[in-house]
């Protein structure tokens, strides 16, 4: 193991190793979650034409700028325009349009008095109507053409992932197909002697293995896919057979948790060490001080991570996770980050920097330990209840009630 790096260094020697996968055109609905390689351009306008805000009726402003309920102004129903239609009926001076939300406007019409705003609504609407308050404004509750979006703006930019919002934008404006990166290839292994599958009975000796289904989730939710999930023991020809099934399938990442230390049974290290193409490293860090990173001949990604659960929970959010989202190209890879005030005392790890599962509430901007027990990373525990870390610099000897404090969100 190397000298001690900082959490920059090797987060910068990940990210140097990382190259963009390749992108491919696929139906803009068949995209979800992935991650946008050229613009997503509109094709027609957002609205598409010019269309009613509500329900009501579609007038010549004129006629109607001088109504009250002092003094109502009739006017007669020529037409009745439910959506979905494309008529465009003419409006002369003095004559209405019934129209529904989302219909298209009449050319002659320039502003939309509700049913709210006459004496009859809804009830009295196709004969007559008589409007009891004048329009707020002209072109009151009418939805222009191109308010929204003209016709080849950027709808969605390069690297934007494409959740519900930016789809339906995209649907919205007429966007057919789009051009993105396939999502990364994952295989997650988890070594050690002792692991049971989830649901077997645990006995003395023999533990369940948390870090699979975990990394399985934080790897899904970074719109990766997870292509291999394994146990494998204490044996580094265990790592070497994994490896090569995980390789034989395609996969762009291997994330190893545990095996990476300093102990007598070490199968990751027995794998690779002394092989030029993984590195392992200290970095000043807690949890997750010791770490492994290398690129395999074939151009696999190989993550070693610590094993206790809290580890692999900080080391994946600091380093995998970022990697995942370079290699599709997002324009954001990290975690947004915010200031909390301390809402309890602990004393960090020193000449480390600490990421501490956090609880914050949003209502009073604080944040205090998501556990009791301290900040060890066994505690699985305590992830159950952290939808955050707090991040203590490795020069501050203690944190006290009060104190401003970094802190990565995560759920």
């Amino acid at each position: 193991m190397t000298g001690r790096r900082t959490v920059e260094e090797q987060l910068a020697r990940v990210l140097e190793a990382v190259r963009v996968i390749e992108h491919t055109t696929r139906p803009v609905t068949d995209t979800a979650g992935r991650t946008l390689a050229a613009p997503a351009v509109a094709a027609h306008d957002i609205p598409l034409f010019d269309n009613s805000a509500m329900d009501g009726f579609a007038v010549r402003g004129a006629d109607v700028a001088a109504a009250s309920e002092d003094t109502p102004v009739t006017l007669r129903v020529v037409a009745d325009l439910p959506a979905g239609v494309a008529l465009d009926p003419p409006l002369g001076i003095g004559e209405a349009a019934r129209i529904m939300t989302g219909s298209p406007t009449p050319t002659d019409a320039d502003v939309i008095v509700p049913f709210e705003d006459t004496a009859g609504g809804l009830a009295d609407s196709l004969g007559e109507v008589t409007v009891l308050r004048a329009p707020a404004k002209p072109g009151v509750f009418v939805r222009r053409r191109g308010a929204d979006l003209r016709t080849g703006d950027e709808v969605v930019h390069v690297g934007e992932r494409l959740g519900p919002f930016q789809l339906a934008a995209a649907v919205a404006a007429g966007i057919v197909e789009v051009s993105v990166t396939r999502a990364p290839r994952v295989a997650v292994v988890s070594t050690g002697s002792e692991l049971l599958a989830p649901g077997e009975t645990p006995a003395r000796g023999r533990i369940p293995d948390s870090n699979g289904p975990l990394l399985e989730q934080l790897v899904a939710a970074a719109d990766a896919e997870v292509v291999l999930v394994a146990r494998v023991p204490d044996e580094a020809d265990a790592v070497r057979a994994v490896t090569a099934e995980a390789t034989a399938l395609g996969a762009d990442v291997i994330v190893f948790t545990g095996g990476v230390s300093a102990g007598a049974y070490e199968p990751v290290r027995g794998a690779f060490d002394g092989g030029g193409e993984v590195e392992f490293s200290a970095v000043a860090m807690q949890p997750g001080k010791p770490q492994a990173f290398g690129v395999l001949e074939t151009g696999c990604l190989v993550f070693g991570l610590p094993g206790n659960p809290v580890s692999v929970a900080v080391s994946f959010e600091v380093f995998v996770r970022p990697a995942l989202l370079a290699m599709q190209g997002r324009c954001e890879i990290h975690r947004p980050r915010a200031t909390f005030t301390a809402d309890a005392s602990w004393t960090p790890p020193p000449g480390r920097r600490q990421y501490l599962p956090a609880v914050v509430d949003l209502a009073t901007r604080t944040v205090r330990p998501a556990t009791d027990g301290g900040s060890g990373s066994h505690l699985a525990g305590g992830l159950a209840r952290a939808h955050a870390f707090a991040i203590v610099p490795a020069e501050v000897e203690s944190v006290a009630v009060g104190d401003v404090i970094d802190v990565m969100l995560v759920g």
